[in-house]
């Protein structure tokens, strides 16, 4: 069986590209509704988001805990938020190597803005069957593109449910 190398689902969310962008492309928030991460930490200058910026996330499935290395690769303000997963290890990211990446579009609808979560499996190196039997281990049965066709549904309702204002019950 090949394997699913992106998978990718959208959400619109009743708030501005900018309001979006703004936290998105903060990975420090990341945790606040992604299913596995709970945070990061960026090297060096916080500061606004910028192509070439290098954060640690902190991971979580289950009770087993994992940081990995993350190079912003593409940012346009209220369109565009991309970074690569390139090392990962328990604590600190010590093994390096191609893992996944990222990608947030931002598009501007009436009702808001469409938010597009883009997951890329990096992982081209590796052969199949060692690739599926990896992921059937990691994700306790499933490929990672249906494990991760999971997350990105789930945080995508979870951006929204934090981004939108909420209703006016008058």
């Amino acid at each position: 069986m090949s394997r699913t190398f992106t998978v990718s689902d959208s959400i619109v969310v009743r708030v501005s590209p900018a309001d979006v962008y703004r936290h998105v492309s903060d990975p420090a928030r990341m945790g606040g509704w992604s299913p596995e991460n709970l945070g990061a930490t960026v090297h060096g200058e916080a500061g606004e988001t910028h192509v070439g910026m290098v954060f640690d996330g902190r991971n979580k499935r289950g009770s087993f805990r994992w940081t990995t290395r993350c190079t912003v690769t593409a940012v346009e303000q209220e369109r565009l938020f991309r970074f690569r997963v390139h090392a990962i290890g328990i604590r600190r990211p010590r093994v390096p190597g191609p893992i996944a990446t990222w990608e947030y579009r931002f598009e501007p609808v009436p009702e808001g803005t469409r938010v597009t979560e883009t997951w890329t499996d990096d992982r081209r190196s590796w052969p199949d069957f060692v690739a599926h039997a990896f992921d059937r281990i990691a994700t306790r049965g499933h490929t990672f593109a249906d494990f991760q066709r999971r997350n990105i549904a789930t945080t995508l309702r979870n951006l929204k449910k934090a981004l939108e204002p909420a209703p006016d019950t008058r």
